[in-house]
């Protein structure tokens, strides 16, 4: 009798396992399914630095929904109007990632697939020795096609030197009058200097 007890609690032990293994699994997936989407981020490296640049700025592409706004509400700006997306508890303010890069070395960004996918822009923000600022904008279509890494020239001419990258994710957008414009409904900021 104590071989059919043995066998007995061996096959309970293990049918409890079992339970216990699935009912983990199920409650696993609920909450894998039920998490907040992380920030999409990207990385800059530098002259042997690298940091993960979090969203400055991160709304749907309805301009609705948003989950990050600026820190400093800068007037004029698309983002001054709106609010942090009522169901989002977590909504926070968006910081410029610092990275120094020196005069002659590039700053390389690497992009996640979800924004090398999508049509993409870059405010490059140089600075002349008398204190000018010289802005130039590249895009996706300067790059091969998806293109998940991209090297920037700190120095493209003598007298200019990388100081800031904002980089965006644009839509369309139309004014009461009919005027269509571009807004970014993301960002990502870096200060360079």
């Amino acid at each position: 009798m104590s071989k059919v007890n043995a066998r007995t609690i061996a096959a309970l032990v293990a049918a409890a396992l079992l339970v216990l293994t699935v009912a983990f699994a199920g409650v696993l997936a609920v909450l894998i399914r039920d998490a907040d989407e992380p920030d999409v981020t990207l990385t800059a490296y530098a002259h042997g630095k690298t940091v993960t640049v979090r969203p400055f700025s991160y709304c749907a592409v309805t301009m609705q929904d948003c989950r990050i706004l600026p820190e400093d509400n800068v007037p004029g700006t698309v983002f001054t109007a709106l609010n942090c997306a009522p169901d989002t508890p977590d909504c926070h303010r968006g910081r410029t990632a610092e990275l120094e890069v020196p005069a002659g070395y590039p700053l390389q960004l690497s992009l996640p697939k979800k924004v090398a996918d999508a049509p993409w822009l870059a405010q490059l923000v140089y600075l002349l020795p008398n204190g000018e600022k010289v802005d130039q904008v590249i895009s996706r279509n300067d790059y091969p096609d998806r293109a998940m890494a991209l090297t920037i020239d700190s120095q493209p001419e003598p007298d200019l030197r990388l100081i800031g990258v904002e980089f965006q994710l644009p839509i369309l957008a139309r004014d009461e009058t009919g005027r269509e414009f571009y807004v970014p409904h993301a960002t990502w900021s870096i200060n360079t200097a």
